[in-house]
């Protein structure tokens, strides 16, 4: 199945992909429809990140990269209302020895800030 996952960088040495965390995994998005993958690069890029680029990729390689990687993923379904994390990673640059160091040091998770579940029960009240 043909999916829409955003880059950064594509086409360079750096070239990395977006994922969100969720809890203390990495996440990579998989949009159904072009347009929504759009709609997110630009709710990105409002955040001041780099200009993602949508790229179309068939969703089993992505999952195999996944696996890899020690990744998650997620399907956004089509007209699914999918937002950035308000707190972002400062450091766009990725090497797999810094990703096992902080897999190695980061033993004991981290709570979610009062604030931040302050936000995202707001966000979630306002689908209602």
């Amino acid at each position: 199945m043909l999916v829409y996952i955003l880059l950064f960088n594509a086409g360079t040495d750096n070239e990395g992909i977006h994922t969100v965390q969720m809890g203390d995994r990495n996440t990579i998005l998989m949009f159904h429809k072009e347009d929504d993958a759009l709609r997110y690069a630009g709710l990105l890029e409002a955040q001041d990140f780099p200009e993602p680029k949508v790229e179309a990729i068939d969703s089993d390689e992505v999952e195999q990269f996944c696996r890899q990687a020690d990744y998650d993923w997620k399907i956004v379904e089509p007209e699914q209302l999918e937002i950035p994390p308000e707190k972002n990673v400062d450091d766009l640059s990725w090497n797999e020895s810094q990703q096992q160091e902080n897999i190695d040091t980061d033993s004991d998770t981290e709570s979610i800030p009062n604030d931040e579940l302050d936000r995202i029960r707001r966000q979630l009240e306002g689908l209602l």
